[in-house]
């Protein structure tokens, strides 16, 4: 009993998708697309037969970066040999990236395949040219959880089915060989895949003039099995959907081993029957998992999901926020203490990458649980001391994000009322503080002194730096900004010592231990530290940065001067003042005296009691209120004609008493 006819088939195309791919649209994903799951326009590059060897068998289309510039196909075939996509076929495609994993799932796969299908069959009918992109489309679903930097997607290859028996086998006759390698060698190739010939040449479109049609087919694959690829299936329905129903095929081969089938039509179904979803390496039909976070350094990772809340912001939020701004920006703490813990966290936050750190102090063991910065293990490291509260600070911002350039440095701001004790190392001191103030755009005041503050005080208004100031009380907080000498004199706002009427003195001596500590309810540092970070982000927003208005707006809130908050009553207000004309750290004399003098200035401010006073103008301001006050009493003392001498004698003796 003779067998049946075999029926033809086919080997399947798969896809490989590089990690560059992944990586690009994880960029996209954040920069361009956000929330936009609209299908886009893709390509993939496939080895071309004379291309392929037998480390490249079979039918394989690659994605990688360069699969998200449409119009590459020129590009592709005039890359230099070295590229990995030169000389490559361009395979058109599309992607759909949603937003969720549920959304990936609920997806109804064979709805969505013969929606690709009945448009490629559409595109086909309505044409008679064996268009490479028109018979051979992909198309791809995916997901891209950017936490875990894992991708989940499925491609397929919509294929229109239509039977076909092989009535015979045999080898090609060598004259059509010769032929076929002859124009393969020529244009041919570079055309398409699938020709009718004719008139000994190959035509890249349909004709119906013969009743036994002989066509050739270009295969991608070199499988020792002979079957041809499965992109032979798309011409094939073509061919049955104009009628015909006997051909010749010749599966041309580069590796010498192609072959000839005829091959008759045995059943085209009335309604367009599609498959085409790529099955995994088990054979099933299902999505795929690329998992790049065991593939990609562990740092690159951890920057990329540090900005990744950042990036957030602009799909909803704020997609006028300039993060690159924020990023840049060299920082500088003064204090590693419990506000500069938290600020310098909230700067990690915000995606800050240059931060330089300032303290004299070691880490005791009081303070690991106020100061996010710093371990039990911190307290002891260096012969029973604590370790150096900046560097260790610094080491401890590292370890938490490895991208972050954080420096410690531990040296001693020089305090008014404090005098010199030792020259060489406290100028020595000065010139590093000074060198720090030169190479950041921002400073941060965040030191448990009052007269510490001065110094950076004189240093930001005089160099033009951002300097945003954070102090805390028992149940109180004060976050600030030091208005700017470029602001306009009359608009110009005033910094920490401006509503002094008296230069900053030694408060640091003869102090009880209460009054060594910052004794403040703990959740004042961490309110005040954060409205300073944000007060310093809404500042960067603005087209004037520093130099914004008190009432103003950045495009990410208000630009406030002062902002004080109450934890007792929890209220917190705004609050604006002025720039005073005799302040001991931002009036113009002092200003222009410490740019003139530097270091000789400072120690004369720290050596000479009055001097900082008389030369801001403080001194004669307290003269003047004093005779005022002396004045004012004067008016208020009673005639010596009122009452008699005893009473009288007794009223100047009260009154004398008061005034002492």
């Amino acid at each position: 009993m003779a067998s049946d006819p075999p029926s033809l088939r086919f080997t399947p195309l798969q896809s490989f998708v590089e990690s560059s791919f992944f990586t690009q649209l994880a960029h996209l994903k954040l920069e361009k697309y956000k929330l936009d799951d609209s299908t886009r326009e893709i390509c993939g590059f496939q080895s071309p037969p004379s291309k392929l060897n037998k480390f490249d068998d079979k039918p394989i289309l690659r994605l990688d970066d360069r699969s998200f510039a449409t119009g590459t196909k020129t590009e592709a075939e005039t890359e230099t040999e070295t590229d990995s996509n030169a000389g490559a076929w361009s395979l058109v495609g599309s992607l759909t990236n949603v937003n969720t994993i549920e959304e990936f799932k609920a997806i109804n796969k064979q709805d969505l395949l013969n929606q690709w299908g009945r448009s490629m069959a559409e595109s086909m009918q309505n044409t008679t040219k064996f268009d490479y992109d028109t018979f051979n489309r992909f198309s791809m679903i995916s997901f891209s959880d950017l936490k875990k930097y894992k991708f989940y997607y499925w491609v397929a290859f919509p294929t229109l089915q239509s039977s076909w028996e092989i009535t015979r086998k045999s080898s090609v006759d060598e004259d059509l060989l010769k032929l076929i390698i002859s124009e393969a060698s020529g244009e041919a190739e570079a055309k398409g895949q699938f020709y009718q010939l004719s008139d000994n040449k190959l035509l890249d479109s349909f004709s119906q003039d013969k009743d036994l049609s002989c066509f050739v087919f270009f295969d991608s694959c070199l499988s020792s099995d002979r079957r041809p690829s499965a992109q032979l299936k798309n011409y094939l329905y073509f061919l049955a959907y104009k009628g015909i129903k006997n051909i010749r095929l010749v599966v041309y081969r580069n590796n010498y081993s192609s072959f000839s089938l005829d091959l008759q039509l045995m059943d085209l179904p009335q309604d367009l029957k599609i498959v085409g979803w790529e099955r995994t390496s088990q054979g099933k039909l299902g999505p795929k998992l690329a998992d790049l976070s065991q593939l990609s350094n562990p740092r690159q990772l951890a920057s990329q999901a540090v900005d990744l809340n950042l990036r957030l912001m602009r799909w909803r939020i704020a997609p006028e926020l300039e993060l690159d701004v924020i990023k840049n920006q060299k920082v500088l703490l003064l204090g590693a203490g419990t506000l500069g813990s938290y600020v310098a966290r909230a700067l990690l936050g915000w995606g800050v990458r240059d931060i330089s750190i300032v303290d004299s102090g070691r880490v005791s063991y009081s303070n690991p649980v106020r100061q996010s910065l710093f371990n039990f293990e911190d307290c002891f490291s260096e012969h029973g001391r604590g370790g150096v509260k900046a560097t260790t600070a610094a080491d401890n911002l590292k370890r938490i994000f490895p991208g972050v350039d954080a420096k410690g440095f531990e040296l001693e701001v020089p305090m008014i009322g404090h005098p010199i004790t030792d020259e060489e190392t406290q100028a020595a001191q000065y010139q590093n503080l000074n060198r720090l103030f030169d190479e950041s755009d921002v400073v941060f005041l965040l030191m448990d002194s009052r007269e510490s503050r001065w110094l950076p005080t004189v240093m930001g208004a005089a160099k033009g730096k951002t300097v945003i100031n954070a102090a805390l009380g028992f149940d109180s907080y004060l976050v600030m900004r030091h208005g700017s000498v470029q602001q306009d004199q009359g608009s110009r706002l005033g910094c920490y010592f401006c509503n002094d009427i008296v230069a900053p003195e030694d408060s640091l001596s003869d102090r009880t231990l209460d009054q060594m500590c910052t004794v403040t309810r703990p959740g004042g540092a961490l309110v005040a530290s954060s409205l300073a970070v944000e007060l310093l982000v809404s500042l960067l927003q603005h087209p004037d940065k520093q130099n914004a208005k008190h009432d103003g707006s950045s495009k990410f809130g208000a630009t406030p001067h002062q902002i004080r908050g109450f934890l007792h009553s929890f209220t917190q207000s705004k609050f604006h003042a002025p720039n005073y004309a005799h302040c001991a750290a931002c009036s113009t004399k002092v200003i222009a005296e410490y740019k003139q003098r530097g270091w000789q200035f400072v120690k004369q401010c720290l050596n000479e009691a009055g001097y900082l006073e008389d030369l801001s103008g403080l001194k004669q301001v307290q003269e003047e209120a004093e005779l005022a006050a002396r004045q004012l009493l004067s008016e208020l003392e009673l005639d010596e004609g009122d009452g008699d001498d005893e009473d009288e004698n007794k009223g100047e003796d009260e009154d004398e008493e008061w005034i002492s």
